[in-house]
């Protein structure tokens, strides 16, 4: 073998490439190095000491009022600890785990109202029912709460308390296990029909607030719209003629005094020339009187002429007022734009010719009822009162008046009540007088009249539009975030606005009101899932 030359240089080159070597294998050795036990997940150890943290919360961390901080406190946990996950349990429930503990929690029905039912485990085997005191908190979206204690029934715990519906809520489990504390939660949202905002004004549902009302109550009777009779005239001449003109047609509004027709009467004719004669007479009378006055008053003549001329104006006086009266009587002026025979038929108020028994040329007696008019301002509804309702349909009593063919709806109260039975019908007529002034009440006109027995002030009430019968179950569905619940409710009295809640909902409560048919059909459509 030959012998190799290396120079200085080689050398250092050969040198740096074995110390470059050397430290690229110690690299590789200290970076592949296993990790020690227990330090594989980079969470492990640090997750064992929350939970051991979780385990040392104080009792009252986990009941009362200081479980919200507890729970907070216990943060570290795993979601599957303390909230309802996917897990389900050997009977159907779901199953929350702490450490080495947990229970199972179902509701369930039997047969009958729902119930807590839960199963205690340790270690993922089952312990009786006694091993743990545990409670539980229903919390409704209102923010009312419920207390539920449990009673040993077999191998599990049974709520002494039955859980309403709606089983829409936040449930909060409590159990003591010797002395550890556990603290579960989780929500219940069954029934539920979301809508988004959006969604609800678009299907045109309408947000009100429960709260108190007046109720009436109310008593239905069948009416009809009648002419006032106390504003309604037969027009009728109150002397012979003939029919001259007649300017008033039927349907026309007269104002008081306008004339209606024109007669030719020769009985008005005779009774305007007594009233000529009588005033000529009068004036004659006039100066006999107080010539005669004068001459007593000179000594010229005797008194008894004095007295016989004061008693001839006397007697002029009292003829004159006599045919004024006649004439006033029958609604004829004493003095006469025309002929003495004109007589002029004038309308005696405001009002409307509802009848017409006239015409040109015609032949009149003094009694024919020629017009009818009455002043439609005012109208009167009669409504039939059964006999078994006398004694409470009342003088004064108020009254709402609705047709039955149009939207129109008046108030009104009640002015009469008639004290006698028809024969055929056995009921009394009670009367309502109305304001008319648009005319909207015609007589003839078929209504229901709501009559007002009474009022009451109602602590809870809901619009009628907001009950609706879910499971043949009166239901309102009350507004909760991102939706509606469906609530029973307990229904007591209505006056065809409002209805009262006798029970089921508090006052300040938010519910559909207008349109809450809308959510029933969403409801229906299974939108709303409903399992336990």
């Amino acid at each position: 073998m030959k012998n190799l030359n290396i120079d200085t240089k080689q050398r250092k080159i050969i040198l740096v490439m074995i110390v470059i070597g050397l430290v690229l294998g110690a690299l590789i050795f200290f970076t592949s190095k296993p990790k020690p036990a227990g330090e594989e997940a980079g969470h492990g150890g640090h997750a064992e000491e929350k939970h051991e943290h979780g385990k040392g919360h104080a009792d009252g961390e986990h009941h009362g009022k200081k479980a919200e901080s507890g729970h907070s406190d216990a943060k570290g946990h795993g979601d599957a600890e303390h909230h309802e996950g996917s897990v389900k349990g050997a009977h159907g429930g779901n199953l929350f785990t702490e450490g080495d503990f947990g229970l199972e929690v179902l509701l369930a029905e039997d047969g009958g109202p729902p119930r807590f039912r839960i199963w205690l485990y340790e270690k993922g085997k089952a312990l009786p029912p006694a091993a743990a005191n545990v409670s539980a908190t229903v919390t409704r979206p209102d923010g009312s709460k419920e207390e539920f204690s449990f009673t040993i029934d077999k191998d599990n715990l049974l709520s002494k308390q039955s859980i309403a519906e709606p089983h829409v809520f936040e449930a909060t489990i409590a159990a003591q296990r010797g002395k550890e504390p556990f603290l579960f939660s989780f929500e219940k949202e069954e029934g539920k029909v979301k809508l988004s905002d959006t969604q609800i004004k678009r299907a045109g549902v309408t947000i009100e607030t429960t709260g108190a009302a007046r109720i009436n109550s109310t008593l239905q009777l069948p009416g009809e719209i009648r002419f006032n009779e106390d504003r309604t005239a037969h027009v009728v001449p109150r002397l012979s003629g003939v029919v001259q003109s007649v300017t008033a047609d039927l349907g026309q509004q007269v104002k008081k005094g306008q004339v209606l027709a024109v007669i030719s009467s020769t009985e008005l004719s005779k009774q305007r020339s007594e009233l000529m004669a009588s005033q000529k007479q009068l004036a004659m009378a006039k100066l006999t009187y107080d010539r005669e006055k004068k001459l007593w008053q000179e000594k010229i003549s005797a008194e008894q002429d004095y007295l016989q001329a004061q008693q001839a104006l006397s007697t002029a006086e009292i003829a004159v007022q006599n045919a004024r009266q006649q004439l006033e009587a029958i609604g004829a002026s004493a003095v006469s734009s025309g002929p003495l025979n004109r007589f002029e038929l004038r309308a005696p108020f405001d009002g409307m010719i509802v009848e017409k028994h006239i015409s040109l040329g015609e032949s009149v007696k003094e009694d024919a009822k020629v017009f009818t008019l009455s002043d439609l301002s005012t109208v009167w509804a009669e409504i039939s009162v059964p006999a078994k309702d006398i004694n409470i349909v009342r003088v004064g009593a108020k009254t709402t008046v609705k047709a039955t063919v149009l939207d129109a709806t008046a108030s009104g109260t009640i002015s009469y009540v008639g004290s006698l039975l028809g024969e055929q019908t056995r009921t009394a007529m009670a009367r309502i007088t109305l304001a008319n002034p648009q005319m909207a009440w015609r007589p003839g006109l078929v209504v229901n009249v709501e009559v007002i027995l009474n009022q009451a002030e109602i602590p809870v009430a809901v619009t009628v539009d907001a009950v609706q019968s879910v499971n043949d179950s009166p239901t309102v569905f009350v507004k909760v975030s991102n939706g509606f619940i469906p609530q029973p409710v307990v229904t007591g009295r209505s006056d065809g606005k409002m209805i009262e809640i006798v029970k089921g909902l508090k006052p300040g409560s938010r519910y559909a009101a207008a349109g809450s048919f809308v959510i029933k059909a969403e409801q229906g459509k299974g939108s709303a899932e409903h399992a336990h």
